[in-house]
Parts: C-alpha cells; sequence; structure tokens
C-alpha cells in the first residue's frame, strides 16, 4: 500500500485530512516544526491514534511518519 493510500484511508474513516493530524499534532504536543517535539514517543501518539480514532497499527504508523516529516502527501 502506498503512503498516499494509507493517507486516503485515514481520511475516508475519520474524516482527517493531512493537514488536520498536522494541527492535532501541534495541538497534542507531539510536534515541534516539521518534526516530532524532544521526548515524544512514536508509539505513544499510535496508542492514542489507535484508541481514539480507531486507526489500526499500520495507518497510526503513517501517521507519526507524516508528523515525523519523513513522508509526505504523494509519497509512494
Amino acid at each position: 500500500m502506498s503512503f498516499l493510500a494509507y493517507l486516503n484511508t485515514i481520511q475516508q474513516k475519520t474524516g482527517k485530512t493531512p493537514d488536520d493530524l498536522r494541527a492535532l499534532g501541534r495541538e497534542r504536543g507531539w510536534t515541534q516544526g516539521d518534526t516530532l517535539a524532544p521526548g515524544v514517543k512514536p508509539m505513544a501518539i499510535v496508542a492514542t491514534l489507535k484508541d481514539e480514532l480507531g486507526l489500526g497499527h499500520g495507518h497510526a504508523m503513517a501517521v507519526v511518519a507524516l508528523l515525523k516529516g519523513h513522508k509526505k502527501e504523494g509519497d509512494a
């Protein structure tokens, strides 16, 4: 599955766009600039996304990659 496919599925399931997910990261203090804030553990983000948004592990990890700035919309 491509990264874009992950983002599309997340949007279909939750209604949240990549920009919405970045805003969530800022609101929760998970991000600082274009990457994760110091001390933020990716698995804590994954657990929250699974619990609150009902995402599976792979989709939650895709959000972490987005928040880290490692992947962007349109990446394979």
